[in-house]
């Protein structure tokens, strides 16, 4: 009985929550149409303080904060939302536009011509895609090979045990693919340069040498962080350190 009372709670406490959000929400549109983007972007952050992610929250956020012209809170948030929903039309559409208040030309370190092949095909599905059809071609590796062993036709044998074989191969690879995926993207820690300049270093104290300079708006991966300095590369594989004041990352909470 008590388990029941605390569950009915439980769901009116989160009906109550969802409505709390979904108010602020409207209110924050209605600010926003209204060309109060700070007061919108004070009930969106509000939602996201309560815990609520979406992307139509970051977009929405991004949308108010290139309204008044904030380089950094604009692509950080439109880059939040491309994370929750990385084929969104409009949100791709948008970034593109704000990309283009930053200051820093960053060019992609290209790649070889292999690596940029099997990188683009294992970004093609996600590693639980690839965990499923890992499990998906084993249990074909196993049907294909109780029909290979109990067939007595020479020819069905030769067939079924060539399928048994492909399954088993696309199951290992798929394998591989997963675990590829899930480390890179364990290891990917985007971040956005909120100083309006950053002088990064070469190593993780102030009295060392300043290898660049780097200004708000610009997108970097953290590698590793040491006291209160984080080692950050960036596209065209420059690497250096910066205090971590200076950033946000981009999955952090």
């Amino acid at each position: 009985m008590k388990k029941l009372i605390f569950a009915i709670i439980l769901l009116f406490s989160s009906f109550n929550f969802a409505q709390d959000n979904e108010a602020l929400f409207e209110e924050a549109n209605k600010l926003y149409n209204e060309g109060d983007y700070e007061g919108a972007i004070e009930r969106y952050e509000k939602i996201v303080a309560k815990g609520q992610h979406s992307a139509a929250i970051y977009y929405n956020l991004g949308n108010a904060h290139y309204k008044l012209n904030n380089v950094a809170p604009t692509i950080y948030f439109y880059e939040k939302a491309l994370l929750l929903s990385p084929n969104d039309e409009d949100i791709n559409n948008n970034i593109s536009f704000a990309r283009n208040m930053t200051l820093d030309d960053i060019e992609v370190l290209p790649q070889t011509g292999f690596n940029k092949l099997i990188e683009k095909s294992i970004g093609k599905l996600s590693y639980d895609t690839w965990a499923i059809l890992s499990i998906l071609f084993i249990i074909l590796f196993v049907i294909t090979f109780l029909l290979y062993y109990f067939s007595f036709k020479q020819q069905i044998k030769r067939l079924y045990f060539i399928l048994s074989a492909l399954s088993i191969l696309i199951c290992v690879f798929s394998v591989v693919f997963a675990f590829q995926e899930y480390n890179s993207i364990q290891k990917d820690r985007p971040a956005i340069i909120f100083a309006v300049e950053s002088d990064v270093k070469s190593e993780p104290n102030e009295r060392s040498e300043n290898v660049f300079l780097l200004h708000e708006g610009t997108k970097v991966n953290v590698l590793e962080e040491l006291n209160d300095w984080k080692k950050i590369k960036l596209l065209d594989g420059k690497i250096g350190w910066i205090p971590q004041d200076d950033l946000k990352e981009l999955k952090a909470l």
